[in-house]
């Protein structure tokens, strides 16, 4: 079974302090921590899942001399304030509703529930904190070695669920793409036309993003080529 490198912030000691306190079967790291350390670059910030409700693990941090944050707390996010920096806590989800630019969510209990809820395959592998194994429910890694951002399951139900997520796959077809994903490029493609319903702040942000990148040209040339630049830049 595969397994998260030992790197500087997986030896954290504050880190430690939180997974004492959360329980280390009842907390995953996941997302772009878990992406990044496997393709060797530094993560800027650290996530992590959980079983715990989100009062539970206010309860369990305060018990530890931790403080929180409850910065997303309806959805399920707490934020823990470490020595080495905040780290978001968050409780495992499944969509009840979307309509593209917000969701309603049910917690859960299922980590793969809370997995496929998630935009891309890479971004979706979670990393036990004390044994660092790996779990990968839609093909994560593989696509990392390939170079290949894919949205889990059908990408049309995925960009319709958050209309943003066109935006985020260019983004991360800017940073971590090689060759394309026909069907999320053909779904981006098809469905362009919904980013107009979203607020200017998020697409700004988004957009922001994926200019400041060291080398976007391809990837703004190919929104260009596909109709998605003339939506958010008309």
């Amino acid at each position: 079974m595969a397994r998260l490198p030992e790197t500087n912030w997986t030896n954290r000691d504050d880190l430690a302090q939180l997974v004492e306190a959360l329980g280390a079967d009842s907390m995953r790291w996941v997302g772009g921590c878990v992406r990044d350390t496997m393709l060797g670059i530094a993560p800027h910030d650290i996530d992590c899942a959980t079983t715990h409700r989100p009062g539970t693990a206010i309860d369990k941090c305060r018990a530890a001399g931790i403080r929180t944050v409850p910065t997303g707390i309806d959805h399920g996010t707490i934020t823990a304030i470490l020595e080495g920096g905040p780290v978001e806590v968050t409780t495992l989800r499944r969509d009840v509703s979307t309509d593209g630019r917000r969701a309603t969510v049910a917690f859960a209990d299922d980590w793969r529930e809370d997995a496929a809820r998630r935009d891309f395959t890479i971004n979706a592998l979670y990393a036990h904190p004390e044994t660092l194994q790996l779990d990968d429910y839609f093909g994560g890694l593989a696509d990392l070695e390939a170079r290949r951002v894919r949205f889990i399951g059908d990408a049309r139900e995925r960009i319709r669920e958050d209309h943003l997520r066109i935006l985020r796959y260019f983004r991360f077809q800017a940073r971590f793409g090689d060759a394309l994903d026909d069907e999320a490029v053909a779904a981006c493609e098809e469905l362009a036309a919904t980013l107009k319903g979203l607020s200017r702040e998020r697409v700004a942000m988004e957009l922001l993003a994926i200019l400041s990148l060291p080398d976007p040209v391809a990837t703004v040339q190919l929104m260009e080529k596909l109709g998605v630049l003339g939506v958010v830049l008309p």
